[in-house]
């Protein structure tokens, strides 16, 4: 359909998950994708498996917590590519806690990689957006970035930080007649690998109760996700700025 025809898509934390479902995506729909991760065997391997496919896909090992590494992964890939179209702040963190027996460490470990990696991106790709007439930038939030956990604090205040900072981002944006938009996406339960490591902070009665609340009937698919970020990131958005996207099969419909 090429919905992102030759956009170029940086897309963080994109090895696994909602990442990888997002690049992939975009690569079906016409955009030149640039993977970002930590984890540089699992970062070239989900590359070159999409160039495998004909798609134009690259990966960059990138600590998304390193301030200094943020203009370095944004200027590559505008030397490669000559511009930076779309930006998913998709890295992430979760891990749930007991309020009184966590620590500063872990509140600031989890709000480095869910909101300051997102201040720090979404400043950095403003700045080369700005220089092309424009751009797309979709972070990704949580609907625990909109409603409470009692097990998830540092997460639940990362994510509310992502969701109002993205607004604020918006709002500069068109103050500065940019042409950028900011969104953020707020995915309910789905089934990744980081969905999967914090699984036994839930019991059965909580797994019980999560499925009976998600109104479609079942737990989202990654390219659930993704396509949710593909309208955004695409120009049938492109009268949405500002807002969140809530993916949640009516979850938080209660």
């Amino acid at each position: 359909m090429g919905r992102v025809q030759d956009k170029v898509c940086m897309i963080t934390g994109g090895t696994a998950g909602i990442g990888f479902a997002c690049a992939e995506l975009m690569c079906r729909e016409g955009g030149k994708v640039v993977i970002t991760d930590i984890r540089p065997d699992e970062g070239e391997a989900a590359a070159l498996s999409l160039r495998d496919q004909g798609y134009d896909a690259q990966f960059i090992e990138q600590d998304v917590t390193s301030e200094s590494r943020w203009p370095e992964v944004v200027a590559e890939t505008a030397a490669k590519y000559g511009r930076l179209d779309v930006l998913v702040n998709n890295a992430g963190v979760g891990a749930g806690t007991d309020l009184e027996e966590s620590d500063l460490a872990h509140w600031r470990f989890v709000h480095s990689v869910n909101l300051e990696a997102v201040f720090m991106g979404t400043q950095n790709a403003i700045k080369q957006m700005k220089r092309t007439g424009g751009g797309s930038i979709v972070n990704i939030s949580s609907i625990e970035g909109i409603i409470g956990d009692p097990r998830s604090a540092a997460y639940n205040a990362s994510k509310g930080g992502v969701r109002l900072f993205t607004k604020s981002a918006a709002l500069y944006c068109a103050e500065k007649k940019y042409n950028i938009r900011v969104n953020s996406v707020h995915p309910g339960f789905t089934k990744t690998p980081m969905a999967a490591s914090v699984e036994g902070v839930f019991g059965p009665e909580d797994l019980q109760r999560i499925q009976r609340e998600i109104v479609v009937g079942h737990m989202a698919e990654p390219v659930d996700q993704a396509y949710g970020v593909l309208y955004l990131a695409s120009d049938e958005s492109r009268y949405v700025t500002g807002t969140e996207l809530i993916i949640d099969g009516g979850y938080t419909c209660h």
